[in-house]
């Protein structure tokens, strides 16, 4: 039992991992990924200087190799040393995949906002959140990743809903766990 629940554990670790290769080289990721360019899209990109933020709106496309995000709007903070501190993509969903090195499966995550925090290597996936990982999926409403220490923290959400007179229902959206059996 304790085996089980200690694969179980290191394979969302795995899972979580190779979603932020994107920021954070790893081994799961396709080697050559990050060698490639960035390359990013938008209708419109703004810089401010002065506030140290650039703002991509409209149909964002950021791709690096076999990595590809997509949101409506993209901010990058700066710090004072123009040394990049924040990146949040918010979309209906903001998505990610990539192709890991020797498979033909894309990793994915999605969720309505991901906040990349690089000074601590720190990243957010918020409402709706979803990763994706060889048919391994974690869902919740908020997915924290610590790339530093590899802790990862995953939460439900708990809503009220008016019905009726004085009457109120709460709903639990729990954490969920898929691990995709082997064959």
């Amino acid at each position: 039992m304790y085996k089980l629940q200690l694969k179980k554990i290191q394979k969302i670790k795995i899972l979580i991992i190779t979603f932020f290769t994107l920021v954070v080289n790893c081994a799961y990721c396709l080697s050559t990924d990050s060698e490639q360019d960035i390359e990013i899209e938008a209708n419109t990109a703004e810089m401010d200087d002065i506030k140290k933020v650039t703002i991509y709106r409209g149909n964002v496309i950021v791709t690096q190799g076999s990595i590809r995000m997509t949101g409506h709007t993209m901010h990058v903070y700066f710090d004072k040393n123009n040394d990049m501190k924040l990146v949040v993509m918010d979309g209906t969903p903001a998505t990610y995949r990539q192709l890991p090195d020797d498979s033909t499966v894309y990793d994915e995550a999605e969720a309505l906002r991901m906040e990349y925090y690089a000074l601590k290597n720190y990243v957010i996936l918020i409402d709706q959140a979803k990763i994706t990982q060889e048919g391994t999926k974690l869902i919740g409403e908020r997915i924290e990743y610590d790339t530093v220490l590899s802790k990862v923290k995953a939460e439900g959400k708990a809503s009220t809903t008016a019905k009726g007179e004085d009457k109120e229902k709460v709903e639990n959206k729990r954490v969920k766990i898929i691990i995709k059996k082997k064959k």
